[in-house]
């Protein structure tokens, strides 16, 4: 019986279905409970087709992560933060696309997780991380450097301020995961911390994604 066209190896589309189904599996179940049959199920593939484009459930599992990570620094990178009106809008944008609001932000923020986890079981996988983290550490050190050069932003070191504002999202990213913060406090605090060393406003952080509420 010939195999319908969905399921044809060369079929244009076929791998990316199956990486996205497998990136919303590794955020909803966890790297260790992923199996490849709920995967296939979820792209609407054989488990045959699976194995054909992926050697192995490994090698799956980890190009999910770089290709999650991938499109959404493609997104956050490109136009997540949307028409700024100045620099510190543009910042605080930026501060909203790296907190787990409900949505994408929520999954992404898991899988951030699960690669850390990974990671650190895993040596093979840290370059995958320490390659996304320079990007996104580029990102913010770019963003910071642009407000600085304008005169907006008070006169800092751009790469350590990235490394701070980082590590801080990253650890109240978090407690708002794990129920332990409020993610409204968690924005405030980061951007108390952004405001202090830039010389803005740190009572009155701005909306910097209409989108996100």
């Amino acid at each position: 019986m010939a195999q319908p066209a969905a399921d044809h190896p060369t079929e244009p589309g076929a791998r990316d279905r199956i990486l996205a189904a497998a990136v919303e599996r590794i955020a909803s179940d966890g790297i260790d409970d992923v199996r490849i049959a709920r995967i296939a199920t979820d792209a609407g593939v054989s488990t045959s087709l699976v194995h054909y484009h992926f050697e192995t459930r490994d090698a799956l599992l980890e190009e999910a992560l770089e290709y999650s990570y991938e499109l959404a620094g493609d997104v956050r990178i490109g136009e997540g933060e949307g028409e700024a009106a100045d620099h510190a809008h543009r910042l605080a944008a930026m501060v909203d696309q790296c907190l787990p609001y409900p949505g994408m932000l929520e999954r992404d923020f898991i899988l951030w997780v699960e690669l850390w986890l990974r990671a650190s079981r895993r040596p093979e996988l840290r370059p995958t991380a320490s390659r996304l983290y320079a990007r996104m550490h580029e990102w913010f050190s770019d963003a910071i450097g642009a407000g600085v050069e304008s005169g907006e932003f008070r006169r800092t070191d751009p790469d350590r301020l990235a490394d701070r504002a980082l590590a801080l999202l990253d650890g109240f990213g978090i407690r708002v995961l794990v129920g332990d913060l409020p993610i409204e406090r968690a924005r405030a605090e980061a951007w108390a911390m952004l405001a202090g060393e830039l010389g803005l406003d740190a009572e009155q952080p701005p909306r910097g994604s209409e989108g996100i509420r």
